[in-house]
C-alpha cells in the first residue's frame, strides 16, 4: 500500500504545485485530490481547470485506477482512522491539529473535503492517522479554490479585537485568525457551522472579544442560540451568561477530564430557531479505564521534581493561590484538564504509585484521556504527542455535537 500511494504521489505532484497556495506543501493537493476521486468529490482548485478526468486519465495509463470502487478500498487501507463508508454530509476541518474534531465528526457519518494546519509535527501525526497532509498557513489559501461542503469545523486562537471596532461588520477582525473563518463562511455559506474554543473566550477582554465574534457572525448571515437583538444591544454580562449555556465539560460525556470548552454551533438557515446540544451522557468515569497495566519507570518522577511540586504547593497555599499538582489514582473520578505544557513537569496529572513517586500519565493515556482510540498513531516525538493531546479536543464531546447536527442536515 505504501508503494501504491506513492506512485501516486510521484505521478500527481507535477501537477499539483500550481495549484499549491503560498505556506502549503503539494503533497497537500495530491491527497486532497486522491481523496475527492475516491468519493466523487469536488477537487481543490477545481475552479482553475483541473478536473478528476484529467487525474484519472493520468493514473490510468499507469495503472494505479481502474474504477472508483477499488481505488476508494486502496486508499482506505492508507487511514489509520477509516472515514464512514457512506458519506451522510461534508465538512471542512480548520485548525485541525491532530483531527479531534475529525474523527467525532467522521463518527457521525461526515466526509472531510478539506483540511488545514499550520503546525508541521500536527501535521505529520494527521498523515499518519488519515492518510490525508493537511494545507498550511490558512491566511493564504484562495478560498475560492476550497471545495463546497456543508459544515465548517475548527477550532481558533483566542485573540483580541480593537475596541474601536463594531462598525465594519467581517473588517473589524482583521488581522486575526477569526477573520479567516469569517471570510470562508461569507463566501462558502455552509450550512452549518461549529466553532470550538477555550472557554475563557467568554470572559476575554471583558467579553468584549466574544461580542465581535457573535456580531460579525451575525453580519454574515449565521446565527446561533444567542438571540440575534441580544448579540447587537445587550449588555456584554448578558451575552456572557448565553455564551455559557454552549460549554461542554468532556466528564458529561463519558471522558474522565475536568475539560471545559465552548462549542458555538452556528446556522444560516431559516427555519432554525434553536440548536439542541447533547445531553449529558451519564456515563460513570474512572481514571483507571485509562491506565496502561504495567508503565515503563521512565514515567515516574524523580525525587527532585516531586519535592519541587510539594514545595510550590506548599508556597501557594500559603499565598493564597490554588494551583498545585493534582494527584490522582485509579479509583478517581476525573483528572484536571491536560494542557499543552503537560510534557514540561506533568503537574496537572499525577499517578499515584504504592511505595514510589507519583508518575506522569504515558502518551498513550493522554490519547484515552481525550478519548482517541486506541488503534490511534502517536507521534513518535513523546513531547509533541504530550503537546498534541494537550491542544487536542475530546472526541467524545465532539462526536454527541456532530450527531446532533447530522440530524439538522437530514431534514
Amino acid at each position: 500500500m505504501h508503494d501504491f500511494s506513492h506512485r501516486i504521489e510521484t505521478l500527481l505532484l507535477p501537477f499539483a504545485t500550481r495549484f499549491t497556495p503560498d505556506g502549503s506543501q503539494p503533497l497537500a493537493v495530491v491527497h486532497q485530490w486522491i481523496h475527492a476521486l475516491a468519493r466523487g468529490q469536488q477537487l481543490f482548485g477545481g475552479n482553475r481547470g483541473i478536473t478528476a478526468e484529467t487525474l484519472v486519465g493520468v493514473l490510468a495509463s499507469h495503472n494505479l485506477f481502474k474504477d472508483i470502487p477499488s481505488f476508494k478500498r486502496l486508499l482506505l487501507k492508507a487511514c489509520v482512522i477509516q472515514p464512514p463508508k457512506h458519506s451522510k454530509f461534508t465538512f471542512i476541518d480548520l485548525f485541525a491539529g491532530i483531527g479531534g474534531m475529525r474523527i467525532g465528526f467522521q463518527n457521525a457519518g461526515g466526509t472531510c473535503v478539506f483540511s488545514s494546519e499550520f503546525e508541521k509535527n500536527a501535521q505529520i501525526t494527521y498523515l499518519a492517522n488519515h492518510g490525508d497532509f493537511p494545507f498550511g498557513d490558512i491566511t493564504k489559501i484562495p478560498i475560492d479554490d476550497i471545495p463546497d461542503h456543508d459544515v465548517l469545523v475548527g477550532g481558533f486562537p483566542c485573540q483580541p479585537f480593537s475596541h474601536a471596532g463594531l462598525k465594519r461588520g467581517i473588517e473589524d477582525t482583521r488581522g486575526t485568525l477569526f477573520h479567516n473563518i469569517a471570510e470562508i463562511l461569507e463566501k462558502k455559506r455552509p450550512r452549518i457551522a461549529l466553532l470550538e474554543n477555550v472557554k475563557g473566550l467568554i470572559s476575554n477582554d471583558k467579553g468584549h472579544t466574544l461580542q465581535v465574534i457573535l456580531k460579525t457572525l451575525l453580519d454574515i448571515g449565521y446565527r446561533c442560540n444567542i438571540d440575534p437583538n441580544l448579540i447587537l444591544h445587550g449588555s456584554l454580562k448578558q451575552i456572557q451568561q448565553e455564551a455559557k449555556k454552549m460549554v461542554l465539560r468532556s466528564i458529561d460525556f463519558g471522558v474522565p477530564q475536568n475539560r471545559q470548552r465552548i462549542y458555538l454551533v452556528l446556522w444560516r438557515e431559516v427555519g432554525i430557531n434553536n440548536f439542541l446540544y447533547p445531553s449529558p451522557t451519564c456515563t460513570k468515569t474512572r481514571v483507571g479505564d485509562i491506565l496502561e497495566p504495567e508503565p515503563d519507570i521512565k514515567f515516574t518522577i524523580s525525587d527532585k521534581l516531586w519535592n519541587g511540586h510539594q514545595r510550590r504547593k506548599q508556597e501557594n497555599l500559603k499565598n493564597g493561590k490554588g494551583f498545585g499538582f493534582g494527584l490522582v489514582d485509579a479509583e478517581t473520578t476525573y483528572t484536571n484538564t491536560i494542557s499543552a505544557r503537560y510534557y514540561k513537569d506533568g503537574s496537572e496529572i499525577l499517578i499515584r504509585q504504592e511505595g514510589r513517586n507519583p508518575r506522569k500519565i504515558t502518551q498513550r493515556e493522554a490519547a484515552r484521556l481525550q478519548g482517541f482510540p486506541d488503534n490511534f498513531q502517536l507521534n513518535k516525538s513523546a513531547v509533541q504527542a504530550y503537546k498534541q493531546f494537550g491542544n487536542s479536543v475530546s472526541v467524545p464531546v465532539v462526536s454527541e455535537i456532530a450527531e446532533s447536527i447530522s440530524k439538522i442536515l437530514e431534514r
